[in-house]
């Protein structure tokens, strides 16, 4: 799930008064922190997961592969939290602003330079 810089924005200050709901220790990315995360996401649809200083993967590789394993969007990575989001299918709660198109503004095009003789 890709999520605009402004969803994003919008999701991290959300997050910021939650707390972890999921924790990866030493043993890393296990299926029970999958079960777990896929659990909470569907109850919760923003999650903050925690990766443990005994966790040899750093918590940017966690949220990758929670997210790529959940289909969910990583919102924010920090030091050792990760903010993942997805949508529920019934009756979601958050509502996330709309990813606006950008329309690329040609630019302008340089004056030639003075040729010196």
């Amino acid at each position: 799930m890709d999520l605009t810089g402004k969803q994003k924005r919008h999701l991290r200050g959300l997050g910021h008064a939650l707390s972890s709901t999921v924790a990866v220790g030493k043993e890393g990315m296990t299926e029970s922190v999958l079960r777990k995360a896929r659990l909470e996401l569907e109850h919760h649809e923003l999650i903050k997961v925690k990766v443990g200083d005994g966790c040899l993967e750093p918590a940017a590789d966690v949220g990758a592969w929670l997210a790529t394993e959940l289909d969910a969007g990583v919102a924010q990575v920090i030091g050792h939290t990760v903010l993942l989001y997805k949508r529920r299918k019934r009756d979601p709660i958050i509502v996330l602003p709309k990813a606006e198109k950008v329309e690329k503004v040609a630019k302008p095009a340089k004056p030639p330079a003075p040729v010196e003789e």
